[in-house]
This record gives C-alpha cells, sequence and structure tokens, in this order.
C-alpha cells in the first residue's frame, strides 16, 4: 500500500522561494546580466528623451514615448526589454532541477519535511520575484529620467499603461522562466539545459518570423483570381506568427505603449467607420484588445511549468 502525505505539499513554500530568490541576488551571474540591461536601458532612455526633445511638441502621452522612441543607432527600450528579459530569465532558471543534482544538494533538501511541490515552485516563485524587482527598478528608473529631463510629472493614464505594461512583461518571462524551469528538470546537464532553452528563444526570436509567412504560403496559397485567399494567407500567419511568446510580447507593448493602435490584426476600411484617425483609445479598450494575448501566455506559462512538475515528480531521487 502506498502511504498518504501528510500536511500541505507547499509547506515551506515562501522559505524556499526567499531563500532562491537571495541566492540569485547574491549571485555574480544576475549581477552581470542585470548590468547589461541596466546600461542597454539608460542608453536607448536617454537617446529617446533627446528625440523627443527635438521633434515632438505637444503630445497627450509623453511619456509613453521613453519606451517605444528610438534614436539610431540604438533601438527602443521595449525592443531591449523584449530581447533581454528572456536572456535573465534563462540565466536564472536554467539549472534550477538539475544544479542540484550537480551539487548532490537534492537528497539532502528533500530530506527535510519539504515536498517536491514546494521545492518546484519555490524555485520557480523566487527567480519570479527578482525578475520582478529588477522590473520594477528598470520602470521607476525610466519614470524618473523622465521626470527629472522632460520637467513634466506621468499622466494617471500613463501610469496605468506602464503599469500594465509592467504586468505583461512579468507574464513574458514568467514563460521564460517556466521554459528554462522545464528543460532543467528534463536534462541533466545545467549547460545542455541553458543550450536547450536558449535553442527555443533562438528559435522563436530570431527563425520563427520568417518561417510564419513560409507555413502560411504553403498551407493557404493565394489565388490571383480571388482577392480573399490572400486576406485568408495574412490571416494564417499572423495566428503562426502569434505561437511565438515574442510576438504576443510586442503586440501587447504596442498596443498599452501606443494608445493610438486600433487592432492587432488586419484592419479593415469598415472597422474604421466613425472613427477618429489618431485618437487615442481609452485605457479599458487597449486592455481588452490585449487580453487574448495576455491569456495565451498566461496559458504557456502554465503549460511549460506542469511539463517541469511532472518531469520533476516522476525522477527518481537518490542519495
Amino acid at each position: 500500500m502506498t502511504s498518504r502525505r501528510e500536511g500541505s505539499p507547499f509547506a515551506g513554500l515562501s522559505t524556499i522561494a526567499l531563500k532562491e530568490a537571495a541566492d540569485h541576488m547574491n549571485s555574480i551571474r544576475i549581477h552581470l546580466v542585470m548590468l547589461l540591461v541596466l546600461l542597454t536601458a539608460i542608453g536607448s532612455v536617454y537617446a529617446a528623451i533627446g528625440q523627443i526633445k527635438a521633434t515632438i511638441g505637444e503630445d497627450q502621452f509623453l511619456f509613453l514615448r521613453l519606451f517605444t522612441t528610438a534614436q539610431q543607432p540604438l533601438p527602443s527600450f521595449v525592443f531591449f526589454l523584449g530581447f533581454l528579459i528572456p536572456l535573465v530569465a534563462i540565466a536564472l532558471g536554467f539549472d534550477a532541477i538539475n544544479g542540484e543534482y550537480t551539487r548532490r544538494t537534492m537528497s539532502r533538501i528533500l530530506s527535510q519535511p519539504i515536498y517536491r511541490d514546494a521545492l518546484l515552485t519555490g524555485k520557480f516563485l523566487g527567480g519570479l520575484l527578482v525578475i520582478a524587482i529588477c522590473l520594477v527598478a528598470l520602470w521607476l528608473m525610466v519614470t524618473g529620467l523622465g521626470m527629472l529631463l522632460l520637467g513634466l510629472p506621468p499622466g494617471g493614464e500613463e501610469i496605468a499603461r506602464g503599469l500594465a505594461f509592467l504586468f505583461g512583461s512579468l507574464v513574458y518571462a514568467g514563460v521564460w522562466l517556466a521554459v528554462a524551469v522545464a528543460c532543467s528538470t528534463l536534462v541533466k546537464s545545467p549547460a545542455t539545459s541553458a543550450l536547450c532553452a536558449l535553442t527555443i528563444w533562438l528559435l522563436f526570436a530570431v527563425f520563427w518570423p520568417m518561417l510564419a509567412p513560409l507555413i502560411a504560403g504553403a498551407v493557404a496559397p493565394i489565388d490571383p483570381l480571388d482577392p480573399m485567399t490572400a486576406v485568408h494567407q495574412i490571416e494564417i500567419q499572423q495566428a503562426i506568427a502569434r505561437v511565438s511568446p515574442n510576438t504576443l510580447y510586442s503586440e501587447v507593448t504596442l498596443a498599452l505603449l501606443n494608445p493610438a493602435t486600433r487592432s492587432l490584426g488586419l484592419l479593415l476600411t469598415s472597422q474604421l467607420s466613425g472613427a477618429l484617425m489618431g485618437a487615442p483609445l481609452p485605457f479599458s479598450l487597449s486592455v481588452a484588445l490585449i487580453w487574448p494575448q495576455l491569456a495565451v501566455m498566461i496559458a504557456a506559462l502554465l503549460v511549460m511549468f506542469t511539463v517541469a512538475y511532472v518531469s520533476f515528480q516522476r525522477q527518481e531521487i537518490r542519495a
């Protein structure tokens, strides 16, 4: 007969999460990665402020342009975040589980009154907490630089959109952290799991935008005599592109930080009937516009965490 577990499976969860977060904050790894993020963020925001001062006069959402304005040769702050957040998440999670096996500490940890549920969830939440702290610090830094150099405080809707952007960035980071943790449970070597996570990231960040049009063209070829086939192909291409978390995150940031965005897909003439071109959408409508993207990213996070959970529960722990 199999014995039933006693007590909550998440006993000690907060202890593990806080210990994991403290270990990350004290590691040289996170210091080097965040130094890279900080330097690129300061450079892009400073260039954006110079561009805003030179080209933009009266603007209802001046602070939001700090995140989206680019000045050659530097891209925008949002572009840097979309590129660097997965790297930070992978750096924090690629050895979450197999690192314990490598250091031969897994059996020692599980000999304590701690279930595997709490160990895996605590490691994930600890990494997510560190990313949340870093994102909040970056957001406050950008807002502070804007107030200092532009001489204007952000408005209420700008703060609301900035907080929603912060939440979307955290969900995006959670997806890649879950991917890294899943790789750390499926692969025994930390170096190999890091390589697997980076390969998945490169696939979606670099190659997926090139593969989506090719797959759509093969699935739904265009008929020169039927214009609607072109519309159908574009819709399929967008659906395939949205398999990538990078595409979903870019659409979330576009809708939140550019209030004039009215659609994230094809925009037909009939949809513009009665609309004032260039007029910003209310914050509630922008949130409704990005809700499907956020829901898909949250679902992807849960799926990858479930893969890690099932794999970890089936592993044999030896002293």
